[in-house]
């Protein structure tokens, strides 16, 4: 689960992370009355900063962050960005912030690094990029600090992560009191990721978090309601929002090929194989292990709203899952849609198969023997379409 940049900023200085003050606004009127707040009550200048709220990246490529130096430039600016697309979402609500004196940006994050089995830091002088770009084209300038959860974040860690990035002797108490905050909200929330970029050196040596991102385990929000309740669903792709009602572990991808798949091994084997016959996944879609034609049918009307889907891989491996019960469901699926007209390869193999098999003949269904010969089929099939 993601959230928004001002509910990560909230969450971040409840543990002690130094961040800029600020309100979010959903109309330009707003953010006029915000800024104003903010220069009257809380003694803040000139310029400030107005920030596209979306859940994702790219918003000052986009134009969706702009200075502004007056409360009736921040009404305008707000103007501009509300109702903005960005990567296909629309701007519902902007965040108003204190200008900072940027004398040096820093890129700050934990992820957890599944090689390792742990927590690690990620820390770089480069920061206000994207960390991907500054991987792939300069991975020198990259820190990775792994964090033993038996031992802990040690003092040495910090002194390392300041080092490398430079942090002037002024700016060491606020720069330690940052990555402990921003360690312990990643391991009591259950954060899969957790990054400050930038974290803003100001000209005055201060450390200020100038922008939070935070990703939360969903298996783990059962124990976090407080962050379920962050959730922005007018924000989620309206096939995930679905897919979670329905109890369907769906990812929305950018390709043309369907796939549904039992079990997320599969799900992301079936992913690889699609590529690597030249095409492209339409979604990641794990039924599970133990579906029931109810399911299966469901993910398939599902995959079928994708308006970039124009064709269906089922790669099913029928260990707990019948393959029978998946037969039943697509037959109960294709009833419900008779205009359907998308080609759908289809791969059983496991309990009750010939089973399967014979309840599907007669259907317009593409049967295959093997997980590669249904990959090849269905990119071969998307291409035509």
């Amino acid at each position: 689960m993601k959230i928004h940049e001002h509910q990560a900023k909230e969450i971040l200085r409840s543990y002690g992370v130094r961040t800029p003050k600020g309100g979010v606004a959903a109309t330009p009127a707003r953010a006029e009355s915000v800024a104003r707040k903010l220069h009257d009550k809380e003694g803040l200048g000139f310029p400030m900063v107005v920030k596209a709220q979306v859940l994702v990246g790219g918003r000052g490529k986009a134009g969706g962050v702009k200075l502004a130096h007056s409360a009736e430039e921040v009404r305008a600016r707000a103007k501009d960005i509300l109702k903005m697309d960005i990567k296909g979402e629309i701007v519902k609500k902007v965040l108003i912030e204190q200008g900072l004196d940027i004398a040096r940006e820093i890129y700050l994050g934990v992820i957890i690094d599944r090689a390792r089995k742990m927590p690690v830091f990620m820390a770089s002088a480069a920061g206000g990029v994207d960390i991907e770009q500054v991987a792939a084209e300069t991975p020198e300038k990259i820190l990775f600090s792994p964090v033993d959860p038996l031992i802990g974040l040690a003092d040495f860690q910090v002194r390392e992560m300041a080092f490398f990035t430079g942090i002037p002797k002024s700016g060491m108490k606020d720069f330690s009191g940052i990555v402990r905050g921003l360690y312990q909200a990643f391991l009591d929330l259950d954060c899969s990721l957790a990054e400050i970029n930038p974290l803003v050196v100001t000209g005055a040596g201060e450390v200020i978090a100038a922008d939070a991102k935070m990703n939360f385990d969903d298996n783990a929000l059962y124990r976090h309601p407080q962050v379920a309740e962050l959730r922005d669903e007018a924000e989620e792709a309206p096939l995930e929002r679905e897919a979670r009602r329905l109890k369907l572990n769906y990812v929305k991808l950018e390709g043309k090929i369907g796939c549904i798949v039992n079990g997320a091994g599969l799900a992301m084997g079936t992913m690889d194989i699609v590529k690597h016959f030249g095409g492209e996944p339409a979604n990641f879609l794990d039924i599970g292990g133990g579906a029931k034609s109810e399911q299966v049918a469901e993910a398939l009307r599902l995959i079928v709203r994708d308006p970039k889907v124009n064709t269906i891989f089922f790669n099913i491996f029928g260990g707990i899952v019948r393959c029978d019960l998946v037969a039943q469901g697509i037959l109960d699926a294709l009833k419900t849609m008779p205009d359907w007209n998308t080609p759908i390869v289809i791969r059983l193999s496991g309990t009750n198969e010939e089973i399967a098999r014979d309840m599907l003949k007669g259907t317009a269904l593409i049967p295959v023997g093997s997980m590669s010969e249904g990959a090849k089929k269905a990119v071969e099939l998307s291409a035509r379409a």
